[in-house]
């Protein structure tokens, strides 16, 4: 089976096991905000084991669910967790949720995560919105050859992350006083963190934040034609800038703290009319 006959039939399976004939909206949920979905009403659940293809995720706070859910006039699919290239998948495995979910209506995808943040006016706890990315670990889910059913074989990534999206970010932010500051995302490889010695590399490259995800998903809805926002939450300082030592549990215990004050702000954007626009020309 294809790719095309791959994301097909798993958009099929979205359809199918929700009752929604289409979603709008696709949200992927990072380590540690999985929980964001747990107080929706009326949510359909379907475990990733029920949709063909989905990779199963390993990485701890990544629960391998998706959610169908109406937030304002939008039908949202929330795909709580994602698989990793560091477990050992290849590209069209880890992004084949995004493009069915593309494929299922999508229009607009979130993605969001956590990372470690470079400079010092970044600190943990602070949610903030990506406007570009750095590709350090060399993979890219469009080598191979390419079906134009999917998307075009060199498409444009000037503007990976939606300007229009990026903009209603900081303007619902700012509903409650907050300025979303905005990044470049560095995609590191993994598992391990970083070295001191690399971080200073992707600083000098002109990276804010470091993360092991995320890039693939955005290249692979651009390229289907989605319009795509992504977000970060920082949950520590990177390698060498503080005293302490870099540990998942540390991103686990600041995704919990900072959840309430990340789950109002999605909610807000969720609802948002302006959400609904679709993709940019």
């Amino acid at each position: 089976m294809d790719l095309y006959d791959q994301v097909m039939g798993a958009a099929a399976a979205i359809q199918e096991r929700s009752g929604a004939e289409r979603h709008d909206v696709a949200v992927v949920l990072g380590s540690g905000l999985g929980p964001l979905v747990e107080r929706r009403p009326n949510s359909v659940v379907m475990d990733y084991g029920e949709l063909p293809g989905f990779p199963i995720p390993q990485a701890m706070g990544h629960a391998g669910r998706a959610y169908s859910v109406e937030a304002g006039a939008h039908r949202v699919l929330l795909l709580s967790g994602r698989a990793h290239a560091y477990e050992g998948h290849d590209m069209a495995t880890m992004t084949l949720p995004v493009r069915a979910a593309v494929a299922a209506g999508c229009h607009t995808v979130i993605l969001t995560n956590a990372a470690g943040a470079i400079p010092g006016w970044l600190q943990p706890g602070d949610l903030v919105v990506i406007r570009d990315h750095i590709n350090l670990a060399a993979r890219n889910p469009l080598v191979g050859p390419n079906d134009e059913r999917l998307g075009p074989r060199f498409p444009d990534m000037t503007d990976v992350y939606s300007p229009r999206l990026r903009y209603l970010a900081r303007r619902v932010a700012a509903e409650d006083g907050t300025e979303m500051q905005e990044v470049v995302y560095a995609w590191w490889l993994g598992p391990s963190f970083e070295t001191p010695a690399e971080i200073g590399m992707i600083a000098a490259l002109g990276g804010d934040v470091v993360g092991m995800s995320t890039v693939p998903e955005a290249i692979a809805a651009r390229h289907m034609g989605a319009e795509v926002v992504g977000f970060s939450l920082v949950t520590n300082r990177a390698a060498g800038l503080s005293d302490g030592r870099l540990s998942s549990e540390e991103v686990m215990e600041v995704a919990t703290r900072a959840r309430p004050r990340i789950e109002a702000f999605m909610d807000r954007f969720l609802a948002h009319t302006d959400l609904g626009a679709g993709p940019e020309s």
